[in-house]
């Protein structure tokens, strides 16, 4: 793939795919109301609807990425993408809670293949620099515009029917796997060496399932619980057999030495925070909306607009402002743009204003997924090896999908604590933990300008606009 139109082609491609990966995260949340009610299912089993998809994704990126590096990306992608239309079109059939919600694990588990193979096609094929940057910008801000505007989308197909929302990605998933059966080069392929780590990948999967569990079981069982505790020892020891694993197998899932890079965990801890404190937010003004208010489906799609749109228009800009400003700086205007969004829905009611609350607090939304979520891919495969990629890839796809899963965990028992009721001092305490999370990643990200400053006063003649510490 070394022409630039056979670069930029495949670009294209892999574009369709994270838009469609993306999309998939969010464009049930607002069909979430309806499926509740023709299913039967409670707040808290409802959000596994959710949390089924982000686990089976979150839980299995690294273990995507890692054989993305291993069988061959192309390989891996195909495969992948295949698998995820067909648990698209059985998630949109099913008459069972249950099985929908496996469907939707598996469906996130497709997309654990395919986003890290992806990402990893991408960062082996462009250099790095403003070139890399700017393919990166734009990946994903196809991402961040799908994730946004699925909710959109969401809201009108939810009009017709929900089912729709599950089954919509069937044909474009199909377009898109004939597509990159052409675009995407047969060549060889530079793989890494080595094997699976099956260990690290069920031990860091069940762990964050166990988690996820726990938490959503606790108000029921009680915090104190032999239940719970018990829970979370297995949690502890699960993620103390992961870490003990990944120390010492040949081929680990996860080598630990890339965290010791500081802009890398700076990333990662700042996609899991954008991404779990949204995801959180979001079911919780599906909640408001339109079970509290109840207002349409497509009413509430149209509270999201203003973010969608900001992020699709201005996103792709993001790698050039990287290249200019340096990733650091715009982190952290995003994750204050995130942290007043959360704070201006604080001040809801049963009569929320348009104009002084939902608008102003979508526009900050979507000016932080649009600053935050590219120059935090740029920021977590930056400086990194080819043949590690695919980890640095999944294991920051990996942050934000379990980020959300775990939040969205601990939002859903602030709201279900005082019954299936919804109160509006309930929301707004679901509200205030999203909030509490994106002031930690502000504080956070503050740390990578600090860093930064320091490596300019030490090297200065090292440091290139677009480099990140």
């Amino acid at each position: 793939m070394s022409s630039p139109s056979s670069r930029w082609s495949a670009l294209a491609v892999l574009c369709a795919v994270i838009f469609l990966d993306a999309l998939d995260v969010s464009m049930v949340g607002v069909a979430l109301p309806a499926i509740q009610h023709d299913l039967g299912l409670t707040t808290s089993s409802l959000q596994w609807v959710v949390s089924g998809y982000v686990l089976g994704y979150g839980g299995l990126l690294l273990l995507g990425g890692r054989t993305a590096d291993l069988l061959g990306r192309r390989r891996v992608f195909l495969v992948a993408l295949g698998v995820f239309a067909v648990a698209s079109l059985l998630g949109g059939v099913v008459d069972d809670g249950g099985l929908l919600i496996a469907a939707r694990f598996v469906k996130g588990v497709a997309a654990a293949f395919t986003a890290p193979a992806a990402l990893s096609i991408i960062t082996t094929t462009f250099p790095e620099g403003p070139e890399r940057n700017r393919a990166l910008s734009i990946f994903t801000a196809c991402g961040a515009s799908g994730y946004s505007l699925g909710l959109v989308l969401s809201g009108l197909l939810t009009e017709i029917g929900w089912r729709w929302t599950l089954l919509m990605p069937v044909p474009v998933a199909i377009i898109a796997l004939v597509a990159a059966l052409k675009v995407l080069p047969r060549g060889r392929e530079d793989r890494a060496e080595g094997g699976h780590d099956l260990v690290g990948a069920v031990t860091i999967t069940a762990s964050m399932l166990l988690l996820v569990f726990t938490v959503v079981q606790a108000p029921e069982a009680g915090w104190a619980s032999v239940q719970t505790i018990g829970s979370l020892a297995g949690v502890a020891a699960l993620l103390a057999a992961f870490v003990f694993t990944e120390s010492r197998v040949r081929h680990p899932l996860v080598r630990l030495g890339i965290l010791r890079s500081g802009h890398i965990v700076r990333a990662n801890l700042g996609l899991l925070i954008l991404m779990g404190s949204y995801v959180s937010f979001q079911f919780v003004a599906m909640q408001y909306f339109q079970n509290l208010l109840g207002w349409s489906a497509l009413g509430t799609a149209m509270a999201f607009l203003p973010a969608g749109v900001l992020v699709a228009v201005t996103s792709t800009k993001m790698g050039d402002f990287a290249d200019r400003f340096g990733t650091g700086k715009l982190i952290v205007i995003g994750a204050a743009a995130l942290a007043g969004g959360y704070a201006i829905f604080l001040g809801i009611d049963r009569t929320p204003s348009l104009g002084g609350m939902v608008i102003p607090g979508m526009i900050l939304l979507g000016i932080a997924f649009a600053l935050s979520f590219p120059s935090l891919n740029i920021q977590a495969t930056n400086g990194v090896d080819d043949d590690e990629q695919g980890l640095a890839s999944g294991l920051l796809n990996t942050s934000g999908q379990v980020g959300g899963a775990i939040v969205l965990a601990v939002v859903t028992a602030v709201l279900t604590s005082g019954g299936e009721t919804l109160s509006i001092g309930a929301l707004r305490a679901a509200i205030v933990v999203s909030l509490v999370l994106a002031l930690v990643g502000v504080a956070i990200s503050a740390t990578g300008l600090r860093a930064r400053k320091a490596v300019v006063a030490a090297e200065p003649d090292d440091v290139k606009a677009y480099e990140t510490v």
